[in-house]
């Protein structure tokens, strides 16, 4: 097949000339399907989707709540009486207190893996610091977790 207005040899017939493009005349409508482009999704929308409301953007499972305020005031006694000597097992205490903030709160509360992230660094960075400033902090995020559980079931 050749083309008509450049003269251009083809093997195979097609609606457009390989060459310069013009129509041939073969293949149907001669048309040529046009190509349909994704449009781009707000970068936020995975995060809007997840997000089910106060309950889930600022709440922790309750059994985190309660070990993390437990495990705060062991280390918390125990720098206080010796001087703050304890920090290294402070801080080992914090990094466990968050992996384990991270599987419950992925697993159990249903955080994705941003999230969970972003709670188990908090709760592991506020258990390490020889202060009992995680129970002030735990506690409530641990009721709203507990409405949260309940308002879900």
């Amino acid at each position: 097949m050749s083309c008509s207005r450049c003269g251009f040899v083809a093997n195979q017939p097609s609606p457009f000339c390989p060459a310069c493009g013009s129509q041939t005349g073969l293949g149907g409508t001669g048309t040529m399907p046009q190509p349909q482009y994704l449009q781009p999704a707000h970068p936020f929308t995975h995060q809007m989707t997840r997000a089910h409301g106060f309950g889930q953007l600022f709440g922790i499972h309750p059994m985190v709540a309660f070990l993390t305020m437990v495990v705060d005031l062991m280390l918390f006694g125990g720098d206080v009486l010796t001087l703050g000597a304890l920090l290294p097992i402070s801080i080992g205490a914090g990094f466990v207190m968050g992996m384990i903030a991270y599987l419950a709160q992925t697993k159990w509360y249903g955080d994705d893996k941003e999230s969970a992230m972003i709670k188990a660094l908090a709760i592991g960075v506020l258990t390490a610091i020889p202060t009992p400033l995680p129970a002030v902090l735990s506690i409530p995020a641990g009721i709203v977790g507990l409405i949260h559980k309940f308002k879900n079931k």
